[in-house]
């Protein structure tokens, strides 16, 4: 099975997105236009709690927009958004009598550098409709279980071991992912940007619960030889900067599109073939494996830092 490539748009690439909005669920889809064609980045949806479903459409799509705009927000603050829609919003949000909620969005939103555009094509809408609609047997467990029994068979349970380093000749980060069944794949990263050990050590995790959620897995425990993320994800360790802060909750926000995702510590002779592969990236490719997926990220695709 070939993994996902970790490719992120140039940082000041413009990207493109569309908003929908349905009686119980509002949604985004984020796309970059590569040679023409319009590549999904990443997509966002959720359902309305009671009071929500009664808004507007046009403040549900607002209401669309702030949600892609938190959720996205390393993409909103190292991108500027086109906003493809048929709606006014940006005459609704420039109106000097705004109040209550959407003049708070208005606020929110005015941080971030967004362009409104007339939708010239449906492709992108349609997958961000899609992403929105939730069958109606979905919908009444959604209300009514507000906490879903969390499936107790482990036999799809995924694990993931991620390293990272950091010296005089570079950085990288190294993982492994074995599935269900015993098959592993294993990941090389090479982090083309200046970073410390804590940092490489957060992107290696961050790529790998990344990808696992590309690949579908559901069910996840990540085991880590790094004390720091550990206790920081467990909170028995406080993010005392700005930068480990960023990372965390980054971590926390990817860990929660899990049906189940735990971080193990683990000692370092247990993580040796990530640690292995985080060396190797930060130094050269010429010892690395057929079977080894290369990347090289020119700058942070998990994090944006002001």
């Amino acid at each position: 099975m070939k993994l996902p490539t970790l490719t992120a748009p140039p940082e000041g690439e413009p990207l493109i997105l569309y908003l929908s909005a349905l009686d119980i669920a509002i949604g985004a889809v984020l796309l970059t236009d590569r040679k023409s064609i319009q590549t999904p980045i990443y997509y966002v949806s959720r359902m309305l709690a009671d009071a929500e479903t009664r808004y507007s459409m046009l403040e549900k799509l607002v209401l669309a927009l702030v949600y892609a705009a938190r959720r996205l927000k390393r993409y909103f603050q190292g991108h500027p958004i086109q906003v493809l829609t048929d709606y006014k919003l940006k005459n609704v949000l420039a109106k000097p009598e705004l109040s209550g909620r959407l003049a708070k969005w208005a606020i929110e939103l005015g941080e971030h550098s967004i362009e409104y555009k007339p939708r010239p094509a449906i492709k992108g809408q349609v997958l961000a409709d899609f992403v929105t609609e939730v069958p109606t047997g979905k919908v009444q467990k959604c209300l009514f279980k507000q906490q879903p029994p969390i499936p107790s068979d482990e036999s799809q349970q995924w694990t993931l071991f991620t390293d990272g380093a950091s010296s005089g000749e570079g950085s990288g980060a190294g993982l492994k992912l074995i599935n269900p069944d015993g098959q592993d794949f294993t990941y090389a990263i090479k982090l083309n940007f200046k970073s410390t050990n804590n940092e490489a050590e957060y992107e290696a995790f961050l790529a790998g619960l990344w990808i696992a959620k590309k690949l579908g897995v559901k069910f996840l425990e990540a085991r880590v030889d790094f004390m720091l993320i550990a206790g920081q994800v467990s909170g028995t360790y406080e993010a005392k900067n700005d930068v480990m802060a960023s990372y965390l909750s980054q971590a926390k926000d990817l860990m929660q599109q899990f049906t189940s995702c735990k971080v193990v510590h683990i000692k370092r002779s247990e993580n040796r073939p990530a640690d292995a592969l985080s060396k190797f990236a930060s130094t050269s490719f010429e010892h690395m494996g057929r079977d080894v997926r290369i990347e090289v990220l020119n700058s942070h695709p998990y994090l944006r830092i002001k």
